[in-house]
């Protein structure tokens, strides 16, 4: 569906002016057009739906829920962390997914944090920055948004690394994928929808807010790549 998507965007683009080749926004008609989709999809489904969770489900299980998933996802970070050649990060990771896993109940209370082990994410697109793999070209899909070839490419990585694609064996490998694809989609989902928030923020009043958009999404990437993006605590 990924590919698709990618594919309709660039089928759909036009010739780039030169301020798009110079913002390196070559699908910028394109672009456009799927950022003014997913602006409606936003308003009309993803943050009422962020409202509905917020609002009706009692802040204690919220957390509990958020703890559960982010700790599923732990391999998936201690696995970068490794391929990054950060041994003492990937140490420290496991130890807290080991503390989550047993005192933590299965990662419903997150016991590691309050002994100095806080939850500090990392992915393939990020691991791929590590060896100099550029983010490519701008690119804005249906529905996920702002996504850049080398992050759809550590995503689509991510999600067949992760243990609960492949976990249990008994499973249609579909059923799996579909699973931890639904991880991975609902646990960053509140900061996701805070993310729009904070981003409609700072369009407001804005020339031209797709561009306001693109610039605040390369920096809060490049803020995840660095590692100076905090984790933004569950609502």
């Amino acid at each position: 569906m990924l590919l698709a998507a990618c594919g309709l965007s660039l089928a759909g683009c036009a010739t780039p002016s030169p301020e798009a080749l110079a913002a390196n926004d070559p699908f910028e008609p394109a672009n456009r057009a799927i950022y003014a989709f997913d602006e409606k999809f936003d308003s009309r489904v993803l943050l009422p739906i962020a409202g509905l969770y917020i609002n009706g489900v009692p802040k204690r299980v919220r957390v509990g829920i958020h703890n559960v998933l982010s700790n599923a996802e732990e391999p998936v970070t201690i696995a970068n962390d490794l391929l990054q050649l950060r041994v003492e990060q990937a140490a420290r990771m496991t130890g807290r997914m080991a503390l989550n896993s047993t005192i933590g109940v299965g990662g419903i209370v997150d016991i590691a944090a309050r002994h100095g082990l806080a939850e500090q994410k990392a992915d393939f697109g990020q691991t791929l920055s590590h060896y100099g793999v550029g983010p490519g070209p701008f690119l804005v899909l249906p529905i996920i948004g702002p996504e850049p070839p080398r992050d759809l490419v550590g995503d689509t990585a991510d999600l067949f690394a992760d243990p609960l694609t492949w976990l249990p064996s008994g499973w249609p490998l579909l059923d799996r994928v579909g699973l931890t694809a639904g991880v991975h989609v609902w646990e960053p989902y509140l900061p996701h929808a805070r993310n729009i928030l904070l981003r409609r923020v700072l369009e407001k009043g804005s020339l031209d807010p797709y561009a306001t958009m693109r610039s605040i999404s390369r920096q809060l990437r490049a803020d995840e790549i660095n590692g100076g993006a905090a984790t933004l605590p569950p609502n």
